[in-house]
């Protein structure tokens, strides 16, 4: 019997130590998958995890964002800053030539401002104010105090003049213009026009003697920089209007584009999606007019609590020195810019810099490539997005010349397809019921995004007729409703979204959107011109379209180099002036009696295949010259900047 007990004892034992044995294999076996994990999800799923943390930190935007909305009294981006005054007073907000600004001192600023203005100008809630400064602190906190007093800003390019300058007090309906001392002048131009509209005229300097436009900023010296109360905006919730920031378009003039404070904090949280922090130093080069300079810079540092490195203009020579004494961690960027860093003699320290991220749009493949060889890993994060538009991308992964990456979340944020698109006919292609037609996988199509509560399409101030023209209806359904984004964009396998083009009158030079309509409108005030046909042509080497005209001459009229460069200078910014001029016998149109442009893009400004006269706008003459082979090879070469 003990035998027995021992034999069955024994066989217990072994049986537990084969069981044991069996265990720690399966425990080996997944320790070991486990390990290997990582290594088959990038093999197989080579984003993964970059889906992964966009997608974690998307969320986290999102849940803030309807928190926001729910908040009662409404949690506006003023109030973020107001918080962030509160938590690091002393901490730097703003490095200004020199200078720093710490968020105190920004805060009691812009109380000054505010105080200065609701006592000076009768301000109050809603009352929409036009800002006509340069990239400088003044702006940032002239806005802020606009904001605490619940006053829309509209943001105008201070490059303007004349017809499109007044244009913009019209559309957005501004009571106040606020301008700066150096932009007195163009003020000046337009001030009768101003006086008739019953708009007052505000210039932040101590004097000034012109008849019509007040100076303001003794009063705002003198103003007190005590907090202003919460109430005076206090009806602000999230679909009301923050700010009119101008785009232009097909009308051929700058359109004001309605900016909730939904759109405001959704731009603030790219920044936190591209993953800076508060601890980064922001670079900004990219004027506060523009979204990206304001919205995704500014406005971003802001809902971060971070630094800014502001400058009046971006500077190619300057901007590695910059980084390296302000030790900038993020920077922006259009495509342009990073050209022209390209382009700048190569130096020894050229990697010596802190710049992890570079947030911007419109770089070439080939630019971003150099780019990254030459100045070292820096995570691009380029995005495709429009100030007035529903839709946007992100590309998070450091995949060279994609603009987005489409996943679970993408269609959830921004439900939004890609079309057909008749190029010649600039218009979507529909099938026998009426519908619009999705595109394939690596097919080009037109970006459409729907219209619905979450996202939608306010569209542009005191412009309808744009506004009506920018939604699209009966898409895939009788009666629903789309935004045209007019732009070309395309998909490919692996879900990376590309840029492929603009459609219609507009196109992109200089990292500024050029109307055709309004230049060629500008061309026909010149006395020898009798029609004008504008567009943009690609030159090797350069990001965007240059401006172009066909041009018909009046009967007996022979063209005026001279006075066409006059006339356009006085009332276009250089980017938007045509670099060159072709003159024809007529000028082609369709049958609707539409200019046609096809043909001419194609053909674009070499003279060894148009036999049309060719000029060439010389901006150290002051004047278009013929458009010579000789000429026609620098241009190429690049030996003549554009």
């Amino acid at each position: 019997v003990a035998l027995h007990h021992l034999f069955i004892s024994g066989s217990s034992a072994v049986n537990g130590c084969r069981q044991n044995e069996r265990n720690m294999y399966v425990w080996i076996t997944l320790l070991a998958g486990l390990a290997l994990l990582p290594a088959l999800l990038t093999t197989f799923f080579p984003y993964f995890f970059q889906d992964c943390v966009y997608m974690y930190r998307a969320l986290g935007c999102g849940i803030r964002l309807i928190v926001y909305k729910r908040k009662t009294p409404f949690y506006s981006i003023v109030d973020c800053f107001l918080d962030a005054v509160k938590k690091h007073p002393r901490k730097v907000f703003i490095h200004f030539e020199g200078k720093t600004y710490s968020y105190e001192e920004v805060d009691k600023e812009s109380n000054k401002v505010a105080n200065a203005l609701r006592s000076e100008a009768g301000l109050r809630e809603g009352d929409t104010v036009a800002l006509f400064l340069g990239n400088e602190p003044r702006f940032v906190w002239t806005w802020l105090g606009l904001a605490k007093l619940g006053c829309p800003a509209a943001l105008l390019n201070f490059n303007i003049r004349s017809k499109s300058l007044l244009h913009c007090f019209s559309c957005c309906g501004a009571s106040v213009l606020v301008a700066a001392a150096e932009l007195c002048d163009a003020v000046e131009e337009i001030l009768p026009a101003l006086k008739e509209k019953g708009i007052t005229v505000y210039l932040l300097s101590d004097e000034c003697t012109t008849d019509g436009i007040q100076c303001i900023g003794q009063a705002i010296a003198k103003a007190s920089d005590k907090p202003l109360s919460p109430s005076l905006r206090s009806n602000i919730h999230i679909r009301t209007t923050a700010l009119y920031i101008y785009t232009s378009g097909t009308t051929g003039l700058p359109k004001a584009a309605y900016v909730t404070h939904e759109r405001v904090w959704a731009s603030s949280f790219i920044q936190g999606v591209c993953g800076v922090t508060s601890k980064d130093i922001f670079y900004i080069n990219l004027p506060l007019y523009h979204s990206a300079g304001f919205l995704i810079g500014l406005v971003g540092s802001i809902e971060r609590g971070n630094t800014v490195v502001l400058r009046r203009k971006f500077s190619a020579s300057q901007f590695w020195d910059d980084c390296r004494k302000y030790n900038i961690t993020v920077m922006q960027y259009i495509g342009e810019t990073l050209r022209y860093l390209c382009n700048m003699p190569k130096k020894d320290n050229d990697q010596d810099h802190n710049v992890r991220v570079a947030i911007g749009n419109g770089v070439r493949a080939d630019v971003w490539k150099e780019f990254l060889n030459r100045f070292g890993r820096i995570h691009v994060r380029e995005l495709y997005a429009a100030t007035e538009g529903n839709v946007g991308f992100i590309n998070y992964t450091d995949k060279v010349g994609v603009v987005g990456r489409i996943n679970i979340l993408s269609k959830v944020f921004f439900p939004f397809a890609i079309i057909k698109f008749a190029i010649e006919k600039e218009e979507p292609v529909r099938n026998t019921e009426g519908l619009c037609i999705p595109v394939g996988k690596d097919e080009v199509g037109l970006l459409v995004g729907e219209i619905t509560k979450h996202t939608p399409f306010v569209g542009y101030a005191g412009n309808k007729q744009q506004t009506v023209k920018k939604r699209l209806s009966d898409v895939f359904v009788k009666g629903d409703l789309y935004f045209n984004s007019g732009d070309l964009l395309r998909i490919d396998h692996d879900n990376f979204v590309y840029f492929h083009d603009r459609v219609g009158d507009t196109f992109r030079w200089k990292g500024e959107n050029v109307a055709t309509t309004e230049v060629a409108d500008i061309l026909m005030m010149v006395d020898c011109i009798e029609e004008a046909n504008v567009y943009g042509v690609k030159v090797e080497g350069h990001e965007g379209r240059i401006g172009m005209a066909a041009v018909k001459l009046k009967e007996g009229r022979e063209f005026d180099c001279v006075n066409t460069c006059s006339v356009l200078a006085n009332y276009l910014p250089v980017y938007a002036r045509p670099r060159f001029i072709r003159i024809q016998n007529s000028l082609e149109v369709t049958g609707t009696f539409k200019m046609k442009k096809v043909k001419l893009v194609e053909e674009g400004f070499d003279p060894n295949s148009i036999r049309d006269p060719l000029y060439f706008l010389d901006l150290t003459q002051k004047k278009y010259i013929p458009l010579s082979q000789k000429i026609h090879m620098s241009i190429m070469s690049q030996d003549i900047k554009l």
